[in-house]
Order: C-alpha cells, then sequence, then structure tokens
C-alpha cells in the first residue's frame, strides 16, 4: 500500500509496508508465536490492572500511588501478580480466539466492502470496526470466567472490612477459586458480568480499531509530508520509511486510540468489575444487578466514582495498545509465509 502526500508541489510518495491478512500467514507459527510473545506483555502491564481493580472496588476514593504502596506495604510486592497464573492459562486460548476472529473477519469484511463500492480508507476503517466487534465477542467466551477468578484472587484482602459485600471466600489459588465459585455459584457466577463485557469490550474494540485505522493514516500523513519535505530535490521516487519509523507511527495511533477508548468505556468497565468481583445477599449466592451497582457507585461518591481507576486504566490501555499493536504487526511479518510482501 502506498500514500500519496497531500503536498502538490511533491511528486514523491510515502511507501507504507502492505497489510499482511488471513491468507498470508502462517497459522502454526502465528498461534505459537502469539502465545509467548503476548505473554510477555501480559506479564509487564499485569500489576497496573491489579491497581486499577483495586480502586474499582474499593468504597473512597484513594490515588493510584497510594494504593500501590499500601498494597506493597501490607502484601509484599508478589501482590501485584495475585491472579496471574490464572489470568496467563486463559489469556492464551483467550487471545488465539481473538486473533483468529479479528483477521477471518478483517479479511472478509474488507474484502465484501470493496465489493461494495466503498472508498478504501472507508473500507479499511469498516473492516476494522467489524473486526474488533466479533473478535471482542468470541474472546469473551473465555475472557470472562478468567476476569472472574483472576479478580478475586486480585482483590482478596483488601476490602473484607472496607466493603460488606466483599465475598467472603478465601481462596489458596485460581484452581480454588474457580472450584468455589462453580461450587456456590454455579456456571453463571463464572460468567457474573458477561453481558456488560460485552457491552464494554464489543463497542470499544470497534471503536479502537476504526480510530487505529484512521488515527494511523493520519498520522502517515504527518510524518509522509515531513519526510517529503525533506527530500525536494530527490526526484520522482518513493519514500520508504525504516522500520523503526514504522513502529513509531503504530505505536502513536495505538495509544491515542487506546487513550481515547478507556475515556469512553470507564463508566461500563467500573461497573463490569465490581459486578464480577462482588457478592450482593448476604449468603453470597447472589451478585448484584447492573442498577444496584450503579447506585452503590452513585451513593458512594457521585458519578465520578464511575471513574474510579482511570489513571491506570488510561495509562493501562494506553501502554497495552502501543505494545499490543506493535507486538502484533511484528508477530504477523514474523509469520509471514512469503517474506516478499513485507517489502
Amino acid at each position: 500500500m502506498s500514500m500519496s502526500m497531500a503536498d502538490e508541489e511533491s511528486s514523491e510518495e510515502v511507501h507504507v509496508p502492505g497489510e499482511i491478512d488471513w491468507q498470508m500467514l502462517d497459522k502454526s507459527k502465528f498461534f505459537f508465536l502469539g502465545a509467548a510473545l503476548f505473554s510477555g506483555v501480559s506479564a509487564t502491564l499485569y500489576p497496573v490492572v491489579v491497581l486499577k481493580t483495586r480502586q474499582q472496588v474499593t468504597q473512597s476514593q484513594v490515588s493510584c500511588i497510594k494504593t500501590a504502596f499500601s498494597l506493597i506495604r501490607g502484601e509484599g510486592f508478589r501482590a501485584l501478580y495475585r491472579g496471574f497464573g490464572t489470568s496467563l492459562m486463559g489469556t492464551i486460548p483467550a487471545r488465539a480466539l481473538y486473533m483468529a476472529a479479528l483477521e477471518v473477519t478483517k479479511s472478509n469484511v474488507g474484502t465484501a466492502t470493496v465489493r461494495f463500492g466503498l472508498a478504501e480508507p472507508t473500507a479499511a476503517a469498516v473492516a476494522n470496526a467489524a473486526a474488533g466487534l466479533s473478535a471482542a465477542m468470541a474472546a469473551q467466551l473465555v475472557w470472562t470466567p478468567v476476569d472472574v477468578v483472576s479478580q478475586r484472587l486480585m482483590v482478596q484482602g483488601c476490602c473484607e472490612s472496607g466493603n460488606p459485600k466483599a465475598s467472603a471466600f478465601r481462596y489458596i489459588n485460581g484452581i480454588d477459586a474457580f472450584r468455589k465459585i462453580l461450587n456456590n455459584d454455579g456456571l453463571r457466577g463464572l460468567y457474573r458480568g458477561f453481558g456488560i463485557s460485552i457491552l464494554t469490550y464489543a463497542p470499544s474494540n470497534a471503536v479502537w480499531w476504526a480510530s487505529y485505522s484512521v488515527a494511523q493514516r493520519m498520522v502517515w500523513g504527518g510524518v509522509g509530508y515531513y519526510m517529503c519535505k525533506g527530500n525536494d530535490n530527490a526526484g520522482n521516487s518513493a519514500l520508504r520509511p525504516d522500520t523503526k519509523t514504522v513502529m513509531a507511527v503504530q505505536g502513536v495511533s495505538a495509544a491515542v486510540a487506546g487513550g481515547m477508548t478507556a475515556l469512553i468505556t470507564m463508566p461500563l468497565d467500573t461497573i463490569k468489575t465490581r459486578l464480577q468481583v462482588l457478592d450482593g445477599d448476604e449468603n453470597g449466592r447472589r451478585g448484584p444487578t447492573v442498577m444496584q451497582t450503579v447506585r452503590s457507585l452513585v451513593r458512594e461518591g457521585g458519578w465520578m466514582a464511575c471513574y474510579r481507576g482511570l489513571g491506570p486504566r488510561w495509562a493501562s490501555m494506553s501502554m497495552s495498545a502501543t505494545t499490543m499493536i506493535t507486538t502484533y504487526e511484528f508477530l504477523k511479518r514474523l509469520s509471514a509465509k512469503n517474506q516478499e510482501v513485507l517489502t
């Protein structure tokens, strides 16, 4: 794919590396390398997720830094990775489902939209939005139970005294938590918050991938204009950005899309976390409803209580988006059957 610059005085254009679609990938390499790369990304960002989750379930407004120091002082550094084993075990199949649904949908919808006569930028945005939507819905079948278990482990010990609705159970590890939740609440307990998870992640993924597509084109436009200005005497030639430039553009575009998505979907994420972590009735057999959760949040701190943990979530989603997309694009290039498509 090549992108023409808006500068009419220059006949140069920036040659952006071509898109690698589903048919071009070596599937076994794609899934194996993907599991390894994204496990590393998850390990790096997990402490931020723990801090965000703790802030969301507390009944008072506490800063992220204070939460971190309190957690480390009271429970040690290991508390920042509480529930990580469970999260990692679930993330690998969930990520495989996500990547497969994403690439298959993007390829099929992209082809269909072009056939309908849509302009290439519009077709790309529509295909990315549809791909993000389907990928999120597929992955939530695995991610929701993993979220429920790992989040119970994350907040264990932090709010038994501060929140009367905190789960009365003590969990030894992920398997113990899984067994106790299943015995106490049944399969429904493992899928607590599934509906609002879909409402949170499906639209946010659609928005993120569409925003990423648009942001990437805008950033490339600026980069291309700058490169053309710096090569006025080069004649009629295509400018080929190096690998660092490509990764930088992808990273900046992902961070912008991730930050905006975090801001838009924060209230839904707070409600989802509370539904998955807190019990409703005293016997612990029935979780709170969405409306009960909203009313409880508003009583505790007004509507701004829905934005507790925004700082860590903004940072987490921006960093996650940047590392995820650069890792993902790198993974696709490593997994391409024909390396000639990369030039």
